[in-house]
């Protein structure tokens, strides 16, 4: 039943991002594995619409925050207003109140308000003097972010960074699906025609089936493995937090699942890893080759 739900997904969303296959399978898993994704890309190329459409296909109640450098925290979590009919202070409930929500072009916001999404995002909660208030199951954050070169943009810190489970870019499409999206339907058309293919509380189910994918001790000696040599191999300025070993845990876990797996592959892990470091890892060699988390992976020694 899980296996049938998860390809119907997957199909749903490939039939309106067209020939993103690993990206869209990547942001499933974060999905999955109840943590929060970062996309960074060009402007363009399908990171709003990937947010739409996973909404619409689960049927996840949706809000998109456009980030400015003059937001205020205040814009995203919501405001206390004095009620005179009460004599009173009400509570005025920001976006962030939804289960999906996509932070759109995130570092263009103040440090302060992006640590206010932040906050959010780790603790599932937000305190407006005093009172706590509880944000939706699931809560799902999509953040894009445009690369750092670009005008106007103030960069996460790393500490923020590590908040995101996994971070992908979408890229341009190959000239096959390229020329598919120029004469085929017009994408905001489809998104209005898209119905969920699964409930929420289906949704809750498939999350709750990640954790229950095996997880042997050969695989748990491999992740540390993994871990030690980004520590003290001394190539990169610090190496991955126990969160981020959880993180690859719990992704690996997803990615199997996807996979129609009951039990954790090292090939699951090296699938997910680069999402998990690429945001994370800072090499001391910056001109270092591209290909430096297969690198990694080579290193690495499997059990």
């Amino acid at each position: 039943m899980a296996q049938t739900q998860l390809a119907t997904i997957q199909n749903r969303i490939n039939e309106v991002i067209l020939g993103k296959h690993h990206p869209i399978k990547l942001a499933l898993t974060c999905l999955l594995a109840r943590g929060h994704l970062l996309i960074e890309d060009l402007p363009g190329v399908g990171k709003t619409t990937l947010a739409h459409t996973i909404a619409s296909t689960l049927g996840l109640t949706f809000q998109r925050i456009q980030f400015t450098s003059d937001m205020l925290p205040a814009d995203i979590i919501g405001v206390s207003v004095y009620d005179r009919s009460n004599s009173q202070f009400r509570f005025h409930p920001g976006p962030i109140f939804t289960q999906l929500i996509l932070a759109d072009e995130v570092n263009r916001a103040s440090p302060r308000t992006q640590s206010a999404l932040l906050e959010a995002m780790e603790e599932q909660q937000v305190t407006i003097e005093g009172q706590t208030h509880s944000l939706s199951s699931p809560f799902f954050v999509i953040a894009t972010q445009n690369p750092t070169n670009q005008i106007g943009t103030f960069p996460l810190p790393e500490s923020q960074l590590d908040r995101f489970l996994m971070r992908i870019e979408l890229g341009y499409p190959d000239a096959k699906a390229e020329r598919a999206l120029l004469t085929g339907q017009d994408r905001r058309q489809l998104l209005q025609e898209l119905d969920a293919v699964i409930s929420v509380e289906q949704l809750v189910e498939l999350q709750h089936k990640v954790t229950e994918v095996t997880v042997s001790s050969a695989l748990v000696d491999y992740v540390q493995r993994i871990l030690s040599h980004t520590r003290e191999s001394g190539h990169y300025y610090t190496g991955l937090s126990p969160r981020a070993g959880l993180g690859l845990l719990r992704a690996g876990q997803a990615w199997s699942l996807l996979e129609n797996r009951d039990h954790v592959l090292p090939e699951d892990i090296q699938a997910v890893l680069p999402s998990i470091v690429s945001h994370r890892l800072q090499r001391r060699d910056e001109h270092d080759n591209d290909d430096w988390i297969e690198q990694l992976i080579r290193h690495v020694a499997i059990p």
